[in-house]
């Protein structure tokens, strides 16, 4: 059930053994791993000769703007907040860039074997600091537009869909990375505003949820990924969302709520998280030891996170198509973002 971290830019001894454990579902990539195209496809080749399994994925934050792992030798993507400043000006348009932003970033993805990028973003843009431009809008009904526009263009690449935080992110200050965040609103506030992309996103058919390490007291007084309220009985319950539900990273500050790593694997796991993101290589021995006993996630649910409809890199450069949707995301740039 465990999606881990590496270290650099090939595989180490340890890392080899960490992967052949029974317990781990796949990696997650970052901008320390990547050095340029060439070698990324080296790692990742390395990485399916490792493990063949389909229950076996690879995942990366390649959203744009200041969270886009892999630059060069791809298409620089803007911030998905441009999206949103053409919104405002003509809907119409914003929701076909929506599409060829996430056609572009999926289709570039799966032709160099990485299953899925953690997308959408469907928090609202309210002035969270770790959010912040990653946002599409402030408008629940907007973001909830262009959040069902991006997934139909993963699709159209071969990407599942992973919308995240559940339940929203949005409109607490803190940066969960570095401090525990607290949003005080009641659910009532909650489900009016921050829940509507996700239940659209979730009806439209999303293979999986990244949950929030936000806590909403008024709700429960664990963080959401913690909390079976959250997962249980609203995502799951209220929503009727029967994909995969993802921890956001138990490395992170926020999540130090349950504990220690071992606790925040079960907090998380009792919760009803199907995978767990242990993303810095400094936790991740602390993570297999504490989930060597644990049954891993049923492989076939795992599987359907595995990409589709994957080219090859010589044949996405050969598609007119792909030019012209990167003149348009290109001219994003020229947008200011509130």
């Amino acid at each position: 059930m465990l999606l881990i971290g590496l270290t650099g830019t090939a595989l180490d001894t340890r890392e080899r053994e960490q992967l052949l454990a029974p317990q781990v579902s796949g990696v997650v990539l970052f901008a320390r791993n990547f050095r340029s195209r060439e070698q990324l496809q080296d790692l990742l080749d390395d990485l399916r000769e490792l493990r063949t399994d389909d229950a076996f994925i690879v995942g990366v934050d390649q959203e744009g703007g200041r969270v886009q792992r892999f630059r060069d030798g791809f298409t620089r993507l803007p911030a998905l907040a441009r999206i949103g400043t053409v919104w405002d000006r003509d809907p119409r348009q914003a929701v076909a860039l929506a599409e060829e932003h996430a056609w572009l970033m999926a289709s570039e993805m799966r032709a160099v074997d990485v299953d899925v990028s953690f997308a959408p973003v469907l928090d609202l843009a309210r002035g969270n600091l770790a959010v912040g431009d990653r946002a599409m809008h402030a408008d629940p009904e907007v973001v909830s537009a262009l959040g069902q526009a991006y997934v139909r263009g993963m699709r159209l690449a071969g990407m599942s869909a992973t919308p995240k935080h559940f339940p929203g992110h949005g409109s607490v200050l803190a940066d969960t990375h570095h401090d525990a965040a607290v949003d005080p609103r009641d659910l009532a506030s909650i489900r009016r505003d921050d829940l509507l992309p996700f239940s659209d996103a979730v009806a439209s058919g999303a293979e999986a949820v990244m949950m929030a390490h936000v806590v909403y007291p008024a709700v429960d007084d664990r963080p959401a990924g913690q909390s079976r309220i959250w997962i249980k009985d609203v995502l799951r319950g209220e929503l009727a969302f029967g994909g995969l539900v993802v921890s956001d990273d138990i490395s992170m500050a926020a999540a130090a709520a349950a504990g220690g790593v071992a606790a925040r694997i079960h907090a998380h796991l009792d919760a009803g998280c199907d995978l767990i993101l242990a993303c810095q290589p400094d936790v991740v021995d602390a993570a297999l030891d504490a989930s060597r006993h644990l049954p891993p996630c049923d492989p076939a649910r795992v599987a359907k996170l595995r990409g589709s409809v994957a080219c090859t890199w010589a044949s996405l450069e050969d598609n007119p198509q792909r030019d012209t949707f990167i003149t348009h995301i290109r001219e994003l740039d020229n947008e200011v973002a509130p």
